[in-house]
């Protein structure tokens, strides 16, 4: 009976030593979405940790912001830890055996800062953030040699960091939105007065000496009046019925787009006449000329707002503020519906992105032929001053006459050709861009009456 029980004992005794044994030789790997949080609570250096046991972690299913592949000469490696990294690897980079390469995005809290050391030197350290927050790690692991860090890559590994905006965040509070927006109706207002009255002087003008140049300057300014009036309507009546969509707020969104696109196209119209008349001047005659314009600067925007009208693009616009102490709040109007926006971006794309892009580039051309030929004319009017025996006095005197009215005349033909709306471009780099183009923008109308002005002195 002793002898059993002694056997059964030792049996026993060597079933638990063989367990204990293997539970301390056969340690069961981490899985990999848990390394982050094991290494960060150990108190070794958590990156050196990391470092290590991410090569020997266990994968069963796709984790985000990790990724691992292995490479050889004859495979390249392509990892996507996330929608936004990507890490490739030609297959020349490699020679010989097969060579793990694991991708890991790390969240940038984890990393501090070490302090600056203290030198003779002075270095000043830029803080700066990271783009998303977020730190791309990659680690090659030879796979046949003791798992030996890859060195001296015979290829560069190449990164992608994908990001939608490139460009800066530019954060316009509630104080700033709400200055911006006295200003634009004060400017609006002040524009529908002044277009209202060049539009006078511009028929008065037309009558005495009906030129095709002043019936263009009258027909924009008609059409700027209606862009002002229109944009004013638009808010007053969003003010007035706050949270209420009706259809008179889809008439006032087509009336606001349609009035931008009239504009828009009479100022490309304007430089269409400095093109005939600098570039072809001879033979520029068209009969009807002023008629065939206006079936293309009112026909035009018309039949693009008819057909917007019925694909249902107007409505109600929210625009969205953020500020960090007050949270996010909204602003509206009637113009191209915010739901339509996110459904179909491309019609508001082509009709207020693109197609006022092209006007600007064209007149800006067309401006800049009137610059050249400016230059020319005065160039030669020193050649022939030259040698004369004239007071030098009245010569610079008239000299500065020439440049103050060479400057007016080209300010003048910006604000006719629309240049104002390519400061559209810098309300996405600075604060300080938003309010100059608001500033200029909404003083369309000051501008054209001044040039209205200019000209009625000139008759």
């Amino acid at each position: 009976m002793w002898i059993t029980l002694f056997l059964f004992k030792i049996i026993c005794f060597s079933m638990s030593q063989a367990a204990g044994g293997n539970s301390f030789t056969t340690q069961k790997p981490l899985r990999c979405g848990d390394v982050l949080l094991h290494c960060t609570q150990s108190s070794l250096s958590w990156t050196r940790c990391y470092e290590e046991k991410i090569a020997k972690c266990e994968l069963k299913t796709r984790i985000f912001g990790f990724s691992r592949q292995t490479v050889n000469s004859l495979l390249e490696g392509d990892l996507n830890p996330t929608s936004h990294h990507r890490v490739y690897i030609t297959s020349s980079s490699f020679e010989g055996a097969a060579t793990t390469v694991m991708a890991s995005v790390i969240n940038s809290t984890y990393f501090k800062l070490s302090p600056p050391q203290r030198s003779r030197l002075q270095f000043h350290r830029r803080e700066g953030t990271v783009l998303r927050g977020l730190v791309l790690a990659v680690k090659a692991v030879n796979m046949t040699e003791n798992g030996e860090i890859i060195r001296n890559l015979l290829q560069p590994i190449m990164l992608f960091f994908k990001h939608n905006n490139m460009n800066p965040e530019i954060s316009v509070t509630n104080l700033d939105a709400e200055k911006l927006s006295y200003i634009t109706y004060i400017g609006s207002a002040l524009s529908v007065i002044f277009t209202f009255i060049s539009l006078i002087i511009f028929i008065w003008l037309h009558r005495r000496s009906p030129e095709k140049a002043i019936g263009l300057h009258m027909q924009l300014t008609g059409a700027m009046f209606c862009l002002h009036l229109s944009f004013l309507l638009c808010s007053f009546w969003e003010w007035l019925r706050k949270n209420e969509d009706s259809s008179i707020c889809l008439v006032l969104g087509l009336f606001l787009h349609w009035s931008l696109l009239a504009t828009l196209t009479w100022t490309a119209l304007e430089g269409f006449q400095i093109y005939l008349l600098l570039i072809r001047v001879f033979n520029i005659y068209i009969r009807r000329y002023l008629l065939k314009l206006c079936l293309v600067g009112w026909g035009f925007p018309t039949f693009v707002a008819t057909i917007c009208g019925i694909s249902g693009v107007y409505g109600k616009y929210t625009l969205q503020l953020r500020e960090a102490k007050n949270g996010n709040s909204t602003a509206q109007m009637c113009w191209i519906s915010s739901d339509f926006q996110s459904r179909r971006p491309l019609v508001s794309y082509i009709t207020t992105v693109a197609f006022p892009l092209l006007v600007v580039l064209f007149n800006a051309c067309m401006l800049g032929l009137v610059v050249c030929k400016m230059w020319k004319l005065r160039s030669d009017d020193k050649k022939m001053n030259f040698g004369s025996s004239s007071d030098w006095k009245e010569i610079k005197k008239e000299k500065r006459k020439r440049l103050w009215k060479d400057c007016l005349t080209v300010l003048g033909l910006s604000c006719v050709l629309g240049l104002p709306w390519g400061l559209a471009s810098t309300t996405y780099v600075s604060l300080t861009g938003i309010y100059i183009f608001t500033i200029l923008n909404s003083l369309q109308g000051v501008f054209i009456f001044l040039w209205s002005v200019g000209l009625a002195r000139k008759s």
